[in-house]
């Protein structure tokens, strides 16, 4: 007897929010080592049951070129041909010691450092490192260093050269309440 039917009435399921839920659980699934061998496991055995890598590429959210690795993979090495590899990238170009040093310098003043600036900033925070490690990083990478070390970065607030405080204060949208006079 044939499972469908056993279960004539059945009716189909359907997710509430399922676009957020599909987000959800590719996260999870990128989330760990295993996760991700599992779903690289997944993608191969639909590819050995006849369904094409643009076609699983497509179930399992995938790139087609990434499945077509996965296979290419699979045929080279087999099973481990699918494990999690080291990640080849460029060599970090400060020592944790230095990021160290660098964390301290920044619950400082540039000032403190022979620096012209009164707050940190990315540039600042690049010419420190040329200056202590003869170390060159941009300005955006030292700016990313800041949310890296924990630490935000503040932008002064302008001021005017020979401005009216009085001025200022009546322009301001949330100007302070005025004492009020009893005549």
């Amino acid at each position: 007897m044939a499972w469908w039917y056993v279960f004539p009435t059945m009716r189909r399921i359907e997710i509430i929010e399922r676009e957020n839920v599909v987000l959800a659980l590719q996260d999870e699934i990128r989330r760990t080592e295993e996760a991700r061998y599992d779903h690289r496991l997944h993608g191969l055995l639909l590819v050995a049951q006849g369904l094409s890598c643009r076609e699983v590429a497509k179930f399992l959210g995938d790139s087609p070129r990434t499945v077509a690795y996965w296979v290419c993979r699979f045929e080279e090495e087999g099973l481990a041909g699918l494990a999690e590899g080291e990640r080849p990238g460029r060599p970090r170009r400060l020592s944790p010691e230095q990021l160290k040093q660098i964390g301290a310098a920044l619950r400082g003043s540039p000032t403190d450092w022979g620096l012209g600036a009164n707050l940190w900033d990315g540039k600042t925070l690049s010419a420190f490192i040329t200056k202590e490690w003869n170390i060159t990083l941009g300005v955006r990478q030292s700016q990313r260093l800041f949310r890296q070390l924990g630490f935000r970065l503040r932008m002064p607030r302008p001021k005017i050269a020979n401005a009216d405080p009085v001025a200022q204060e009546e322009y301001k949208k949330t100007a302070r309440p005025r004492p009020r006079r009893d005549d």
